[in-house]
């Protein structure tokens, strides 16, 4: 019987495979070239092509990829066939350093932002040798960059690369600074936690706005949803672990570290998470977890939802990106160690945060802005649309100390006594979790929370890397030329501080007490995407892109404008869904309820004239009453949608959205449900919300 030592990572070309297929020296001077971002040798190219080939067709592979990530938010293919004719009629597979470095994708059929005219359709893929390619469904997949034929960049990777070299560069600066030449490079990493729901198909292939927009434009809250609390962390039932499992085995052959699975709060809500690897890593490991979790729920009759907010009323789902920075030789630079007040390259690394997240808390915010992240944020299961930090109370202890030139005593390692002498005593931690702060220190990490379930977590890495490399720049900068090192160092982590500690807030983001507080610093508060995105193509955000190469001020724009679109459009499908159920399944469905209801009363009175028929009666003008005001609604949302797509502006167009077709969906949702709640269950058109979060 196989274990999982005996398939894991057994569908991906990795050092393991690399080591036993390449020549001695050529694995050599990949591993060389991939450690020190050396540019690639076609001949090195072309030994590697061969013994991936040999290796893919070894396990049945007749097909190759290069395997990208454009704007679109999820992974993109094509497929092309390793058989090459020959005079005699015959096919040999083959596979060249060159195909293997270069693809040649149509670049105008993908979101540029307009950066490609339709016209101009060359680009061009290039291979990622520091991310392992792998085999999927019988075909080699091979990690790559996207870019136009004139060289900007459309897709997610290439930045992501950008910033890890930038980071990396301006802290190994600051690490000399401290005596570690041995450092030559720093990594980092990330673990993103996974949250999604699962439904049964059969219920979801009945509702025509999960198979259009991922989540339910219309439905009443059930009796029961999460009030009990009874689902987090509650046992698996079968059915949800048997996916679990699969899914697992699934993630294991393509190495993919997935270690933690639980129930999440919501029901049907589930959540899985993998051990930390590099961004790059991380970042295509997370697009690959979507996938499967998708293709394996269909395997088991099930639905994998990853929108943000399927359900109103109940939890939405969320990624949380933990993020750490290490070096190369192994060392967390987000390490307290045993005496944080005394760790003064913890604490530079630490402001350096602090100062970057309080500079650019308007990139943080846009990092996660979306239309289905907007329902989410700020409603009670995930921070609000303010950035903040958490450090816990010994950390802004120290640090408050250092701001106010007071001492700070180190806090002795407390044991945790449960006051059961069975029971194993252990050491406990020196600050408590904060599930409300959007940015919070949990030991040697920061966890962003504010990412939503169908995010890639390119973007918002991208932005963590600039921006804390920018203030590794000016830090090194000062520290540099500074005539005594020491003297220097504690006078810009006291200043650094002073300046920024309006960020670090360790108490209740969810109160109303916080919204005024965060007003009075200064903190912004920009509620929704078209609040935040704006923000994205200000003069400071786009020096800082363009001072580490990480975008040109176009890259920026074409951005900015996929992003406005996109944000229209997933509106605009809602809308239109929403009239669609409306027209065909809802009003049609009460006036047959209503109707036969009107000939229920109309028999009784025939027998029994003395009747009052006031339940008839009564619920009769009600719902009828309701469906006036719903077909009123209805037709005005339907003429609003018409002269949204009249707005020839990409940002005037995304605003009227959200000013103008958001509420009279709101106010045609409630007139829904409450119909829901007085149509009888089976003249009901639709599968309810006790049945699709229960049906599992």
């Amino acid at each position: 019987m196989e274990t999982v030592a005996d398939y894991f990572g057994s569908m991906v070309f990795n050092d393991k495979k690399m080591h036993e297929c390449l020549p001695k020296e050529t694995y050599k001077a990949l591993k060389e070239t991939v450690r020190e971002g050396k540019d690639l040798d076609i001949n090195i190219a072309n030994v590697v092509a061969h013994a991936m080939k040999e290796w893919a067709l070894d396990n049945g592979v007749t097909h190759y990829t290069h395997w990208f990530q454009p704007m679109t938010g999820i992974t993109a293919e094509k497929h092309e066939s390793f058989i090459t004719p020959t005079k005699d009629g015959c096919a040999l597979m083959e596979f060249s350093g060159k195909e293997l470095i270069k693809g040649e994708p149509d670049a105008s059929s993908f979101p540029s932002g307009g950066l490609r005219a339709t016209f101009e359709a060359r680009g061009y893929t290039a291979w990622d040798p520091s991310s392992y390619a792998f085999i999927k469904e019988k075909t080699l997949c091979i990690p790559t960059a996207f870019c136009s034929y004139s060289g900007e960049v459309l897709d997610k990777k290439t930045p992501l690369l950008r910033s890890m070299e930038a980071i990396s560069e301006q802290a190994v600066r600051i690490l000399h600074l401290f005596g570690k030449s041995e450092i030559k490079r720093v990594i980092t990493t990330v673990g993103p936690e996974q949250e999604y729901f699962l439904l049964d198909k059969a219920l979801y292939l009945k509702r025509k706005d999960l198979i259009n927009t991922g989540r339910t434009l219309l439905g009443a809250r059930p009796p029961k949803g999460q009030e009990l609390e009874d689902h987090y962390f509650g046992s698996l039932k079968p059915r949800v672990a048997a996916y679990m499992q699969d899914l697992d085995v699934e993630l294991w052959k393509l190495g993919i570290l997935a270690k933690t699975e639980h129930n999440e709060v919501a029901p049907s809500q589930h959540e899985l998470a993998p051990i930390f690897t590099s961004s790059n890593i991380a970042t295509d490991h997370n697009q690959l977890t979507m996938e499967l979790m998708r293709k394996v729920a269909d395997r088991h009759g099930l639905v994998c939802l990853l929108h943000e907010k399927p359900f109103a009323g109940v939890n939405g789902s969320g990624k949380h990106n933990n993020w750490s920075i290490s070096t190369d030789t192994g060392i967390n630079l987000l390490e307290p160690g045993d005496s944080p007040k005394d760790n003064e390259q913890f604490l530079l690394f630490l402001v350096a945060v602090i100062a970057a997240v309080d500079d650019y808390q308007d990139l943080l915010r846009v990092s996660v802005a979306s239309a289905g992240n907007d329902h989410r944020l700020g409603a009670n299961e995930a921070p609000p649309a303010i950035v903040s930090m958490f450090l816990g109370d010994e950390l802004t202890g120290i640090l408050d100390s250092i701001a106010n030139g007071t001492v700070s005593a180190n806090k002795a390692p407390e044991s945790m006594l449960l006051g059961v002498h069975v029971l194993p005593h252990f050491i406990k931690d020196t600050t408590d979790r904060n599930r409300t702060s959007p940015f919070a220190f949990t030991g040697n990490k920061f966890e962003f929370r504010m990412l939503g379930s169908s995010f890639s977590v390119s973007g918002p890495n991208i932005i963590l890397n600039t921006i804390i490399a920018d203030r590794l720049q000016l830090f090194a900068e000062q520290l540099e030329g500074a005539k005594d090192f020491s003297v220097a160092l504690a006078k810009l982590v006291k200043e650094t501080y002073q300046q920024h500690r309006r960020i670090v807030f360790n108490g209740n983001n969810y109160s109303d007490e916080w919204l005024e507080e965060a007003t009075r610093r200064g903190l912004l508060n920009l509620k929704s995407t078209v609040d935040a995105l704006p923000t994205f193509i200000a003069k400071k955000n786009i020096d800082v892109f363009k001072k580490f190469n990480i975008f040109s001020s176009s890259e920026i724009h074409s951005r900015y404008d996929i992003v406005m679109e996109n944000y229209a459009k997933t509106i605009n499908i809602e809308a239109l869904t929403m009239v669609d159920m409306i027209r065909r399944q809802i009003l049609p469905a009460v006036s047959k309820f209503t109707g036969s209801l009107a000939s229920s009363a109309n028999s009784k009175h025939l027998v029994t004239p003395a009747l009052a028929l006031s339940y008839e009666t009564g619920l009769i003008t009600r719902l009828s009453d309701l469906s006036d005001s719903l077909a009123k609604e209805t037709e005005g949302l339907e003429k609003l949608v018409i002269e949204a797509k009249m707005i020839g502006n990409t940002t005037e167009s995304a605003r009227f959205y959200h000013a103008q077709i958001i509420p009279p969906m709101a106010t045609a949702r409630a007139i829904c449900d409450e119909m829901e709640l007085l149509v009888s269950d089976q003249d009901w058109p639709l599968p309810t919300y006790e049945q699709l979060l229960f049906s599992v």
